[in-house]
């Protein structure tokens, strides 16, 4: 094995790293892997029992969830424990789209209501968005997407049980799961019920989107869902928004995924007041962070693992259109330059609560004592490395440093955004 092949593997190898359970489970239902089925009628019909109810909505998540299933059984390499996880995650997204489209046809007010100026938070995995989102959201007048709520929007929650909703102990068990398979998940990035979720975790039931090619090997459908028109995630996602902010409304929707970056002019058509701000850091200490974090979900459900494949979904050939082409509309006026307001990483990890009260200036919202209180009380009782250290370097990757600083060079000297990998 060549030296760089051998990094490639450190990088992205948790083969060894999973729980021992895990690797008990997987090994006693290897010869039963054929019984957990991952077929779309059955899984269509599974969540028809399971519901009572028939009305999926507009039928173009068909095709997609065909190719996913498709997909899943011809490449993903899914162990036992990961057929069993990807068939509950599939059922459970086509359960909330029943219960969805009953929701709004019992109640249409739902449907009525305004989504305003909505904040998103975006920029490259790993770039500062998750805690930035976090620290946003320490301000009561904020609406955050929560993990719980996402999983399981209807009913639509009710204030006087927000706190103490039956559906949080559910998904905190399941959320829970991720780092209880792969130990190391736990350094880098927390999970719970309670926490923000991303907004991946409700544009998935559309079933396109980036959120499951982000959780299995899956290149066949992901190259059929990228010729997909995405609208139809930003519509199943406002009909998330309205019905979760029926009886849970906040001044405005603070929301988060990476992803938006490859389709704000949908965003901005579906939501044409809203705001966003998008994150920078340098891309190359970025890569490195985003592999070893895919290949670990990636080892919750596999048997084995193309490390190559992952690195190609998540390296240079992602990242560079990305982040050009984001440049390109805002600098051509294709989207609006007043609704923008960009973070530098290294601003908002040195010097956290300027960095913070720019964007609200940037808007023309109040930054008030008490919301700045709670940031950082927030921040003082999550220290960086609180779970532990996540290691990974760019340099395991087995890229030319030179080639991959100047494929970056104009979009951190537009930014400002700083060296990390040298």
């Amino acid at each position: 094995m060549s030296e760089t092949a051998a990094d490639i593997g450190a990088l992205t190898d948790f083969s060894k790293k999973r729980a021992l359970w895990l690797r008990a489970l997987n090994s006693l239902g290897r010869p039963f892997k054929s019984l957990v089925k991952l077929d779309d009628e059955i899984l269509l019909a599974a969540a028809r029992r399971a519901t009572g109810l028939a009305d999926f909505g507009p039928g173009d998540f068909r095709a997609p969830l065909e190719a996913f299933c498709s997909s899943l059984d011809a490449e993903a390499r899914l162990s036992f424990a990961g057929r069993l996880l990807a068939r509950r995650e599939i059922f459970v997204l086509l359960c909330n789209r029943l219960q969805i489209e009953d929701t709004l046809k019992r109640n249409p007010e739902i449907g009525e209501q305004e989504v305003r100026e909505p904040l998103f938070i975006v920029g490259l995995s790993r770039s500062g968005t998750s805690i930035l989102h976090e620290l946003l959201a320490q301000d009561r007048r904020h609406r955050t997407l929560l993990t719980w709520e996402a999983r399981y929007p209807c009913p639509p929650p009710e204030q006087a049980t927000f706190t103490s909703d039956a559906r949080i102990k559910r998904a905190e068990f399941e959320v829970r799961l991720w780092p209880r398979m792969v130990p190391a998940y736990e350094a880098m990035h927390e999970m719970g019920a309670e926490l923000p979720a991303e907004c991946g975790d409700i544009m998935a039931a559309a079933f396109i989107a980036d959120r499951l090619p982000a959780l299995h090997q899956v290149p066949s459908y992901a190259a059929f869902a990228a010729g997909l028109d995405i609208r139809p995630a930003y519509v199943v996602h406002k009909k998330f928004l309205q019905i979760l902010q029926w009886h849970t409304k906040g001044d405005r929707w603070l929301l988060k995924a990476p992803a938006h970056m490859n389709w704000l002019p949908t965003l901005f058509d579906v939501y044409p007041d809203a705001r966003v701000v998008q994150t920078h850091r340098d891309p190359l200490q970025i890569m490195g962070s985003t592999v070893s974090l895919i290949s670990a979900i990636v080892w919750m459900r596999a048997e084995s693992l193309d490390s190559e494949l992952v690195k190609l979904a998540f390296g240079p050939a992602y990242y560079e259109p990305q982040l050009y082409n984001v440049m390109r509309m805002r600098d051509g006026g294709e989207l609006p330059a007043k609704q923008f307001h960009d973070v530098r990483f290294q601003d908002l990890m040195g010097d956290p609560f300027p960095t913070l009260a720019g964007v609200y200036e940037t808007f023309g919202w109040d930054y008030t004592p008490e919301a700045e209180q709670r940031m950082r009380t927030y921040l003082a009782n999550k220290p960086r490395g609180k779970f532990g250290k996540h290691f990974y370097s760019f340099h395991d990757l087995g890229l030319d440093l030179p080639t991959e600083r100047a494929r970056y060079t104009a979009y951190q000297e537009r930014f400002g955004v700083e060296s990390e990998v040298t």
